[in-house]
C-alpha cells in the first residue's frame, strides 16, 4: 500500500512539471513577469525611467518659472502704462 502511494506521488510530480512549463509559458504569465519586474533587468529599467522623470520634472520647473517671470514682466508693463487712453493706443504712422 505504501508503494503504491509512493508510485502515485511520483508519477503525479514527473506529470506535474511539464504541465507546469507550459502553464509559466502563456502570454499571460509573461506578461505579469514582466510587469512586476522580472529580476534585475526590471530595477535598472525602473532606476532608468525614475531619472528621466526627475529630469522632465526639472525641465517643468524651469519652464514654469519662465512662464512666471514673462508673466510678471508682462504684468509690470501693463501696470506701468499711463492713466491717458492716448497712452494705450499706438501712435499712427504718417501718411
Amino acid at each position: 500500500m505504501v508503494l503504491w502511494g509512493i508510485l502515485l506521488l511520483i508519477v503525479l510530480v514527473a506529470l506535474a512539471i511539464p504541465i507546469l512549463a507550459i502553464v509559466l509559458e502563456t502570454p499571460v504569465v509573461r506578461r505579469l513577469s514582466e510587469r512586476s519586474g522580472g529580476g534585475s533587468g526590471g530595477v535598472a529599467q525602473l532606476a532608468h525611467r525614475i531619472e528621466s522623470l526627475e529630469t522632465d520634472v526639472q525641465d517643468l520647473t524651469q519652464s514654469v518659472e519662465a512662464l512666471r517671470e514673462e508673466t510678471e514682466f508682462v504684468r509690470r508693463l501693463l501696470d506701468d502704462t499711463g492713466d491717458s487712453p492716448a497712452s494705450r493706443t499706438l501712435p499712427r504712422p504718417d501718411q
